[in-house]
């Protein structure tokens, strides 16, 4: 029997297409109030319509583009303002790029978009996680992180790039986050968990894939079971007051030492504010 969240708020990013599109649905299927963070208005508007027609509830619509902290700022006021209490922020949105590229903020669109994004909106709504008493907070890596090493020398790549070990990097900084978010969040009624969805076929790998693509995609879970994990990280009573843990298809998943180094995690958090402007 699936929770009931009626009366919860919960913000999904990356909510459009994909895993975070089936993600806000089940959302709202079990009675959620949903906030759609996305970054084209269009898309945005077609998935808010799909799941008004699915459900007879159209959630409401944020539009920022995650890899832009001013507009990462922007959308946290916004939603500030409209949820007093936020129970739920499922950080989903995520890119794999298959060339180097800058932002109009000159970073690095992984790295801004996969981390920096996620790690500056947390710390925005974490006021108003933390006011709705039990908060939960969901970061979706993945076991792409295995391979990832922080390469805290050259963090965007601008040296060298390569698609993999840069995406790799973005997923295990996810996890990494995610544990010194926990340990700060330590006492209170807020958790952070973070897991892999699954090698999901979604516009981020068969679009990183070119001519490939198609092969690829035969070998590749749905988006909609590919949701299934992130969903019961925010809504299922087993997993009430856990904390810093990696998932995998709703049950914990080991990591690599790197993932655990808490040096590591600490060092990235302070890299992170004054990447994100909230050192200053």
């Amino acid at each position: 029997m699936a929770t009931d969240m009626t009366g919860k708020v919960c913000i999904v990013t990356g909510a459009n297409s994909g895993i975070g599109y089936f993600a806000a649905l089940g959302l709202v299927e079990m009675g959620a109030e949903v906030a759609l963070v996305c970054r084209n208005a269009e898309r945005g508007e077609e998935a808010a319509e799909k799941i008004e027609k699915a459900t007879e509830t159209k959630p409401r619509l944020y539009l920022a583009d995650m890899g832009l902290m001013d507009d990462v700022r922007r959308v946290a006021d916004e939603l500030n303002t409209a949820y007093p209490k936020i129970h739920v922020l499922l950080n989903n949105a995520g890119v794999l790029m298959r060339h180097r590229e800058e932002n109009a903020e000159g970073r690095e669109l992984t790295w801004a978009i996969n981390h920096l994004g996620p790690f500056l909106l947390t710390n925005l709504l974490l006021d108003h996680i933390e006011a709705a008493g039990p908060g939960r907070i969901v970061n979706v890596a993945s076991t792409a992180h295995k391979s990832g090493r922080i390469n805290f020398e050259d963090i965007e790549a601008k040296q060298k790039f390569g698609m993999w070990p840069v995406y790799s990097q973005s997923k295990l900084a996810n996890i990494l986050f995610t544990k010194e978010l926990a340990r700060r969040l330590d006492g209170s009624k807020v958790t952070a968990n973070t897991l892999h969805p699954g090698v999901v076929a979604t516009n981020l790998f068969t679009g990183a894939f070119g001519f490939f693509a198609p092969l690829i995609s035969l070998f590749l879970i749905s988006p909609e079971v590919g949701a299934y994990t992130s969903v019961y990280l925010a809504t299922s009573p087993e997993v009430s007051g856990i904390s810093g843990k990696y998932f995998a298809r709703a049950a914990p998943a080991p990591t690599t030492a790197a993932a655990r180094d808490m040096d590591v995690a600490a060092r990235l958090w302070q890299v992170s504010e004054q990447m994100t402007g909230l050192a200053e």
